[in-house]
């Protein structure tokens, strides 16, 4: 299985480097030195890292496959991926997005939505789930999320009081407003 790891941004100078976007909750174990990854468009082939260094808060990657800024502007865009075989997941507790999407939301032991996608944030990731009422986004910590059942198909997620209705809230007001 592939997964997602980063966006390619806009060139970073003229020796090739591009700024991405990280995708990952581990950037100094997945963009290292020599690190390989598919990318999509698949017309851009495989790409090996050269190097990697942080400018403030950007990372920005070097490719043996990039000279130049011309080449590092066609990468616009891309999403680089990478084999989950070749990650050690001794260390890793967390998730793949391929293994949370579809699984049912339980709150109070009542099914209250499905997991439709993971959004990788800078402070925490969000779980993006649809619920007969609309979607939501409940933060994936501990607090709220305490339990997740990859094998069992759900998860149980104790909100915080008006998370679910928040959105409901909203969609009526909307709906009012037209």
């Amino acid at each position: 299985m592939k997964v997602r790891v980063a966006r390619i941004g806009k060139p970073h100078g003229i020796r090739g480097e591009v700024t991405v976007q990280v995708l990952t909750d581990s950037p100094e174990d997945r963009f290292i030195q020599g690190a390989e990854f598919d990318v999509e468009p698949v017309s851009h082939g495989s790409l090996t890292v050269r190097s990697a260094r942080w400018n403030k808060d950007i990372l920005v990657l070097g490719f043996e496959e990039v000279a130049d800024r011309n080449r590092a502007e066609e990468l616009r865009g891309a999403t680089l991926f990478l084999d989950t075989e070749d990650v050690d997941d001794e260390d890793d507790e967390g998730w793949y997005e391929h293994e949370l999407v579809g699984l049912e939301v339980r709150v109070d032991g009542e099914a209250a939505g499905t997991v439709s996608a993971l959004q990788v944030m800078p402070a925490q990731d969000l779980l993006v789930v649809d619920t007969p009422s609309g979607e939501v986004l409940v933060p994936f910590v501990e607090e709220i999320v305490p339990e997740v059942d990859v094998e069992g198909g759900f998860i149980v997620v104790v909100p915080p009081p008006g998370l679910f209705e928040l959105n409901t809230e909203s969609e009526a007001q909307q709906g009012e407003e037209a």
